[in-house]
């Protein structure tokens, strides 16, 4: 980073990405594939929905292609438009570094659901958390993991005073936690999170609840950084966390693999504010 906070490297590459968006024909195609059933469409398909020709719809894919926003398949004869979900983290987050929004992100989720409640977890609890953790698992965005770790495992799986409980009347309806990025004291006050919602409670504001037990937890009680990774496929996650101050830190490209096929993640990171 240069002294007023901006590289020249990043600099070019942001330049590079908002002028491929400097033409609204170009805006129009990347909204219309990004809200496409699946983030995909057919180039004809394409061209119609816009009122263009093929052939300039297929001018204005490979130039978005070029820059990594979509990326084109041939399935048979027709050539098939799909967004890259990287792109919908990785420009606001140019976005926000050009502008300096984040030099103030937000605290903590607002406009919280009425009848969700929050509290610590139990041992108890784990048999339903293993639950919620399984059907998180099933989706195959929220995690590498392919087992549901033991109960055991889980009792010892996060710090001590951060782990809680979402209650939507008398039901655990989901989970978030704290773990520990290191052994070495000196990393003591950072954690990696995460957050789990029961498949039959998505869309409640569940997440929001949890998230926002957890960040003030954890600022009030001597954590200054937390961090997470998530599937940049996962969409609502991603605007969670950046409600409860997130900051997009780097999109990882082919981290690991889940299921044999190599995925990304989204490197996110929560500062609390300097005391």
């Amino acid at each position: 980073m240069t002294a007023h906070g901006l590289g020249t490297d990043a600099a070019a590459t942001y330049a590079e990405w908002f002028a491929t968006l400097a033409d609204a024909t170009r805006v129009r195609l990347l909204h219309a594939v990004s809200t496409a059933p699946g983030g995909s469409i057919k180039i004809g398909d394409l061209a119609v929905a816009l009122g263009i020709s093929q052939s300039t719809c297929s001018h204005h894919v490979r130039r978005l292609a070029e820059v990594g926003f979509v990326s084109v398949d041939k399935v048979g004869t027709a050539s098939v438009v799909t967004v890259n979900p990287a792109c919908c983290t990785g420009l606001p987050h140019a976005a926000d570094v050009v502008m300096g929004t984040l030099s103030a992100p937000p605290c903590c989720p607002e406009d919280l659901p009425a009848d969700v409640t929050t509290r610590a977890m139990t041992d108890g609890d784990l048999p339903r958390v293993r639950e919620i953790y399984a059907e998180g698992i099933a989706t195959r965005n929220a995690t590498f993991e392919t087992k549901v770790p033991s109960q055991a495992a889980l009792a010892k799986h996060w710090l001590p005073g951060h782990r809680w409980v979402a209650e939507a009347g008398d039901e655990v309806v989901g989970f978030t936690g704290v773990t520990p990025v290191s052994r070495r004291n000196c990393y003591s006050g950072v954690g990696e999170t995460s957050v789990y919602v029961a498949e039959s409670a998505r869309g409640r504001g569940v997440g929001k609840a949890l998230l926002h037990r957890q960040v003030n937890e954890a600022d009030a009680n001597g954590l200054w950084t937390l961090q997470t990774s998530i599937f940049p496929e996962n969409r609502a996650s991603l605007a969670l966390h950046h409600s409860a101050g997130y900051v997009t830190l780097a999109v990882r490209t082919r981290i690991a693999k889940l299921d044999g096929k190599w995925r990304d993640t989204v490197l996110l990171e929560r500062r609390r504010a300097v005391d």
